[in-house]
């Protein structure tokens, strides 16, 4: 355990970032799963879904939880799956 004060202050400031980053990525992942077995079942709102996981996606790079490279991998790769579904259905 720290005995400065602001090593200490800096160790409750880690843990409340660790913990909401830990919060954001949990959700971010729930969002892409739901988002692709959306896309693989061809439910009605899979189109929302992407939408929403994509919009996640681009928070969290934005916010420096997430490399910027990889939300741009992660909505390229759903984007594609998405295009995929879409041209197999023919709407």
């Amino acid at each position: 355990m720290a005995n400065i004060a602001s090593q200490k202050k800096r160790n409750r400031q880690n843990l409340k970032r660790h913990l909401r980053n830990k919060a954001v990525r949990s959700e971010l992942k729930t969002r892409v799963r739901k988002a692709r077995a959306a896309l693989a079942a061809d439910a009605d709102d899979a189109g929302e879904l992407v939408r929403m996981a994509q919009k996640r996606l681009g928070k969290a790079a934005a916010k420096g939880i997430v490399h910027p490279r990889q939300a741009a991998r992660r909505t390229s790769r759903m984007m594609k799956a998405a295009r995929r579904q879409q041209a197999a259905t023919g709407t």
